[in-house]
């Protein structure tokens, strides 16, 4: 195994720790801990992946923990080398990883990355204060310094290029989410482009504190940036802010959760198991877990499944072709 994480679990006092699901399971190569890469504090991937991260560690009884990493591109990174066992990312990255076009490391092909499950699309989305004036993109003036998160990160990625296509001039700035909105705040930036899973809390926390402006994609700018870009229409409901009135049009990438391709067989798939059997757990951890379900592994067309992942969604009637499992 490329991860560095002792093979062989620490016995656990009377085995009471182990999920009564598995405790016949054969535990002998498992990893005796794990750490999942999320994103920045204020983001989406923290709260989900840090939450994701403790579910499962309660579930089977192995120590686990979510960290602060630099977001989708480098998680990739950290579960090929086998520094992190699990990972969140998005599609556009890991399309760019699998062909070794990582900003991170280029002509590196990925290959020690595999699927486990479907989490939720990652909507574009751009918010400025009421107080700046600014109600559409093409209000965004002229050197406006815009936030679009941690360097390398799928919205630092995408965002700036997208917005580029659509005639802004800006300065790019870097950083986390939840730094990003009091710099918004404190009048520090003009304009924050979000990349994250909604209701994306650093957003919420504005919105309880001043006046902020969601700003969407017009139809001809939206028709642009599906063109250009790979990404999908999406539609921020109303009801996701109390800023919205009505639903706003954004496009959006859809993120999946990795693991290292070596990691055991047995560990992933009741890894897996306990995921995907367990929704209501994971809506508590993140709202955006509603579509963290097994129909949605079809959003998948770039990663190979973990062999163990596979067999639990075969177990269960999910088709994946051979070509899709390593």
């Amino acid at each position: 195994m490329r991860n560095t994480m002792p093979k062989t679990i620490a016995l656990l006092a009377g085995g009471a720790l182990l999920a009564a699901g598995t405790a016949h399971a054969d535990r002998s190569e498992w990893p005796t801990n794990f750490t999942v890469g999320t994103a920045s504090q204020g983001g989406t991937y923290f709260v989900y992946g840090s939450g994701w991260a403790n579910f499962i560690a309660d579930e089977l009884g192995v120590s686990g923990g979510g960290e602060v990493t630099g977001g989708p591109t480098q998680n990739l990174a950290l579960v090929h080398s086998g520094d992190m066992a699990f990972g969140l990312t998005t599609m556009g990255p890991a399309s760019d990883a699998m062909k070794g076009e990582s900003p991170l490391a280029p002509g590196l092909v990925m290959d020690n990355v595999c699927a486990l499950f479907p989490m939720y699309e990652t909507p574009f989305s751009i918010a400025a204060l009421s107080s700046s004036g600014i109600t559409s993109i093409s209000e965004i003036p002229d050197g406006a310094r815009i936030g679009f998160g941690p360097a390398a990160s799928t919205s630092d990625t995408y965002f700036p290029a997208m917005l580029e296509t659509l005639g802004v001039n800006f300065e790019r700035r870097n950083g986390g989410w939840s730094d990003l909105g009091g710099q918004l705040q404190d009048g520090l930036l003009d304009v924050v482009a979000f990349a994250a899973g909604i209701p994306i809390p650093a957003v919420s926390q504005l919105e309880v504190q001043t006046d902020v402006n969601i700003i969407e994609f017009t139809e001809e700018e939206l028709a642009t940036v599906l063109e250009n870009y790979p990404v999908a229409e999406f539609t921020i409901p109303a009801s996701t802010y109390t800023t919205l009135e009505e639903d706003a049009r954004a496009v959006s990438m859809w993120n999946f959760a990795i693991a290292g391709c070596d990691l055991p067989e047995d560990f992933i798939y009741e890894v897996t198991k306990a995921t995907m059997e367990n929704n209501d757990r994971m809506r508590d951890v993140h709202r955006s877990a509603e579509t963290s379900i097994p129909e949605n592994i079809v959003h998948n067309n770039v990663l190979p499944f973990h062999p163990g992942a596979a067999r639990w969604y075969e177990e269960n009637g999910y088709d994946i072709s051979d070509d899709m499992i390593k």
